[in-house]
């Protein structure tokens, strides 16, 4: 059995541990093999960070320490991720964040991960968990007008230049997390901060810009006139702002 952890442990490092500790300003993913994990001890220390893979469905923890401005970052999945901890200290400036990705012109902004956290024993200035939405994708901007042609001197006359086509509307953000706390009766209402607002509109998109008309053209006899300028595109709109999400606390 020790030559299989042994194993395991040089494939990924955290398969066989049980005492996971985060250095000062690093950051460290527990490992994405299975869906549950079980720790004894947790530690991160100042502004140090632990990304949790979104295949982790359930993390048990009997010990958890979290330093100063320290984070735990929760990847964004479908499922709902369950985090019980038997004892916990927290500093000042600690978070937890299950954050919704932002929406890209190729994938839509995502949701931010619903979390069930039970904490049986609690001291912390503040509980802090930040699982707002992904903002929404931008919209595409408008394309360009062509520029008209320039006029001949014995035949044609100057090309208008293409108008600019309107520039797209920014995509919903996404929802808010679901979140459910559970903490020790004694534990200070005041002292619970979560976020699970609706992720920003995605910008608009801009319009596109004027075709140019052709050049006027000096020749022997006359001038030949140029052509108009096009009309710039019109911006699109910013996307509405993602549904809230909610938030339920319970006493243990």
């Amino acid at each position: 059995m020790r030559k299989l952890c042994l194993l395991a442990a040089f494939i990924s490092p955290l398969a066989c541990a049980q005492v996971v500790n985060v250095q000062s300003n690093s950051l460290m993913r527990l490992p994405n093999t299975t869906s549950t994990l079980q720790l004894e001890k947790l530690e991160v220390a100042d502004y140090g960070t632990l990304l949790i893979p979104s295949n982790v469905t359930e993390l048990n923890i009997d010990e958890l320490r979290l330093g100063h401005e320290a984070r735990i970052a929760i990847v964004p999945a479908e499922q709902a991720l369950e985090v019980k901890v038997k004892r916990a200290e927290l500093s000042e400036g600690s978070q937890i964040t299950a954050r919704g990705a932002p929406g890209t012109y190729e994938k839509a902004a995502r949701a931010g991960r619903n979390l069930n956290l039970q904490f049986q024993a609690l001291s912390a200035p503040q509980l802090t968990v930040d699982a707002r939405g992904g903002r929404g994708a931008p919209g595409f901007v408008g394309l360009d007008g062509g520029n008209g042609e320039d006029p001949g001197c014995t035949y044609g006359s100057a090309g208008h230049g293409a108008d600019g086509s309107d520039g797209s509307d920014g995509q919903p953000g996404a929802p808010g997390a679901l979140v459910r706390l559970a903490v020790p009766r004694d534990f200070p209402a005041e002292l619970i901060k979560v976020n699970v607002a609706g992720g920003a509109g995605g910008p608009a998109g801009v319009g596109g810009k004027a075709g140019k008309g052709g050049k006027s053209k000096g020749c022997l006899v006359y001038r030949a006139d140029g052509g108009k300028n096009g009309k710039a595109g019109a911006d699109g709109q910013t996307g509405p702002v993602g549904a809230a999400g909610s938030v339920t606390v319970q006493r243990l």
